[in-house]
């Protein structure tokens, strides 16, 4: 089986730390822009109709590292294996992720349709290889078990940044919202270490300390 990518998304989180850890966790405007000769009109006719969809896309970093059977999820504290199969690790057998998104708009552009997008937790030029429409009557299952991985997405941090450092910054409620999610893997918890999170193409740079992560410094990359 030949899999083509069918085009790629921009978006303004361009490395894999800082990315959020499941879809829809974060307001994160991206887009999708398809290629030939997959952006034809008629291969979007209906897809207006339809508020979210599910991209399924490449793990185009991590394509050729192989895979285990167990992996190390790192909000576990990267101590705990578990199987691969049970995580969305992208280190797997065929590198492929599903993510579903909120369809804003459809953009007519000279060099064929782009999908405005909010929700991704994909990386910026990360391969799109198909698009499907979500279907609430049957894809959702809001009483379905979560396993060992609960929702913890309520338990985010303070974020404290100082209005001037954020100027440069377009999308200034994204960057808190992925900021307040905790970006570090759950075995880091050194308040004296300085991180760093790309973010428009910029390296935001924060502590953190007792629940609040402190951003002190943004650079241009």
């Amino acid at each position: 089986m030949v899999i083509q990518p069918i085009g790629i998304i921009r978006s303004p989180i361009s490395s894999k730390f800082g990315a959020p850890r499941q879809s829809g966790l974060a307001e994160v405007k991206a887009c999708v822009i398809l290629k030939e000769p997959f952006n034809r009109e008629e291969a979007l006719r209906g897809l207006e109709g339809f508020s979210h969809i599910w991209l399924l896309w490449e793990f185009s970093e991590t394509e050729g590292q192989g895979w285990t059977p167990t992996v190390r999820p790192p909000k576990l504290g990267g101590n705990t294996r578990m199987g691969v199969f049970a995580t969305r690790s992208p280190f797997r057998p065929n590198p492929i992720g599903l993510s579903c998104v909120r369809l804003a708009s459809i953009q007519r552009t000279d060099t064929g349709p782009v999908l405005n997008v909010i929700g991704a937790d994909l990386i910026d030029g990360t391969p799109i290889i198909d698009i499907k429409p979500y279907l609430s009557y049957t894809d959702s299952k809001p009483d379905a078990a979560c396993g060992f991985a609960q929702d913890l997405s309520s338990l985010r941090l303070e974020v404290e940044a100082d209005e001037d450092m954020l100027k440069s910054i377009e999308d200034k409620q994204s960057l808190i919202t992925l900021l307040s999610l905790d970006p570090r893997p759950g075995y880091s918890d050194d308040p004296q270490r300085i991180y760093g999170m790309e973010f428009e193409r910029k390296n935001i740079k924060f502590t953190v300390k007792d629940g609040k992560l402190t951003v002190i410094g943004i650079e241009a990359l």
